[in-house]
């Protein structure tokens, strides 16, 4: 699959991706960040997507079934293989949070992180994975410390 490949593809699904998604044609272009005409007309087949349109698309709607049934339970590993093109990035080790991030609380291998840059706030498990992110403060708190209640 190549970048040619993936705008038609996902052009052609625009429809089907927004409808899942349950938003009016207004709502979806705001989201992605194009004019309601330019969906239109990419809705209608009268033109493509381009690659920064169709990148939001599956980031955004990645977890629908639209997007998994085209590109996996990995879209967006398929969409940084295509534009790094093959480059396996994964390779190199990552600062695991780090720089970017400081620790709020951490208990029974769960860690609350806020981000120093952008403000907003995740929760990583005891293998770093990401299980949970949002702005707001208190809902991540509370999210947190469901995660880490023990039950005696």
């Amino acid at each position: 699959m190549n970048r040619d490949e993936i705008i038609i593809i996902v052009s052609d699904k625009l429809r089907l991706i927004r409808t899942e998604a349950g938003y009016t044609q207004d709502k979806m272009a705001d989201i992605i960040g194009v004019s309601k005409k330019t969906l239109v007309q990419i809705e209608k087949g009268r033109v493509l997507a381009n690659w920064a349109t169709v990148v939001s698309i599956v980031a955004l709607f990645r977890e629908t079934e639209t997007v998994q049934f085209l590109f996996g339970n990995e879209p967006l590993e398929v969409l940084e293989t295509v534009a790094r093109e093959g480059i396996d990035y994964r390779k190199m080790k990552t600062l695991g949070g780090r720089v970017w991030w400081k620790a709020i609380h951490t208990k029974n291998g769960f860690i609350l992180q806020q981000n120093i840059l952008s403000k907003h706030f995740r929760i990583l498990d005891e293998k770093h994975y990401r299980i949970f992110s949002s702005f707001d403060e208190k809902l991540a708190k509370l999210r947190f410390k469901e995660l880490t209640k023990t039950n005696l």
